[in-house]
């Protein structure tokens, strides 16, 4: 975990890993569209939709672990054999802190993965923005493009805010796509698994898919403001939801742990000695020796 984290912050805040500097075509109509502002004069700002995906899915999990807890306690007396030993003899975890930082601990092992996967391969491909080329504000008469198209591969040819290009260059995937729908499959895992609903069958499925909903709006919100084309959107939805399906079906099982309160004895250990090659060899020298003796 601690390594993931590590790379995380690599390829988000540092300058370790360099883009590569994808050429454009002088005029090119897919990377002429408008510049609408910086990312946080978006309809969802990046550190917005962070928060959400971070937050939200947080307390939605601790939330419905401490009801189900309490649900059960109400039924059933917790004994000593209900915990789950630690370190020895001296340390205890509730079941429903055991459980909760299962599902959380995964959870936001995803995240940082998926952050990951997508800075690298923003990182890799360096594909440009639909609004590139007005960041960029090439200076076409010196590079020669008044009458014929020429492939213009140089860094050098953009005269506009570095900070802006750098962005623009960082497009596939589209992270927000990714973040967001990664949290609203895990979360509708987590709630179509767990919660039981009494009364009605749709509450479940009505949830789950409005999660998912607000993360297609975040993805289609990345497109009409000409932040995404249609491809890194699609290509962070497929990383966001593989990552999800992978942690939901093979880490944490599909969220089938073990019941907080089991009525179930632990089982017990076979403490028979049991008695190695070695010993039997001792015990038969043993044998030999006191019948010379006597």
């Amino acid at each position: 975990m601690t390594g993931t984290v590590m790379l995380a912050y690599y390829f988000e805040y540092t300058d370790t890993f360099n883009v590569h500097v994808q050429g454009f075509f002088c005029y090119d109509n897919a990377y002429v569209k408008p510049y609408l502002g910086p990312e946080e004069s978006s309809a969802i700002p990046p550190t917005l939709l962070y928060a959400l995906v971070a937050v939200v899915p947080t307390l939605v999990m601790m939330i419905s672990e401490a009801v189900l807890f309490l649900i059960q306690y109400s039924s059933k007396e917790l004994d000593d054999q209900e915990k789950t030993i630690q370190t020895g003899d001296c340390c205890y975890l509730n079941p429903l802190v055991q459980r909760t930082f299962r599902f959380l601990g995964v959870y936001m092992f995803g995240l940082f993965t998926v952050d990951i996967f997508v800075n690298a391969g923003q990182v890799v491909t360096g594909n440009l923005s639909p609004h590139f080329l007005t960041v960029c504000k090439p200076n076409y008469t010196a590079l020669g493009c008044q009458h014929t198209l020429i492939y213009i591969s140089q860094q050098e040819a953009c005269t506009g805010n570095q900070e802006d290009i750098l962005r623009a260059r960082k497009t596939f995937p589209s992270k927000e796509a990714a973040l967001s729908v990664y949290a609203a499959f895990y979360l509708a895992s987590y709630i179509t698994c767990t919660v039981e609903v009494k009364g009605t069958r749709l509450a479940k499925p009505v949830l789950s898919l409005g999660l998912m909903y607000l993360a297609f709006l975040t993805g289609l919100n990345r497109v009409a403001e000409y932040r995404n084309h249609w491809s890194d959107v699609i290509a962070g939805f497929i990383i966001g939801v593989a990552i999800a399906t992978f942690l939901v079906v093979c880490v944490v099982h599909n969220f089938k742990g073990e019941l907080l309160l089991s009525g179930e004895d632990p089982p017990q250990e076979n403490m028979s000695r049991v008695e190695s090659p070695l010993d039997k060899y001792i015990t038969l020298q043993n044998h030999i020796a006191f019948a010379e003796v006597t």
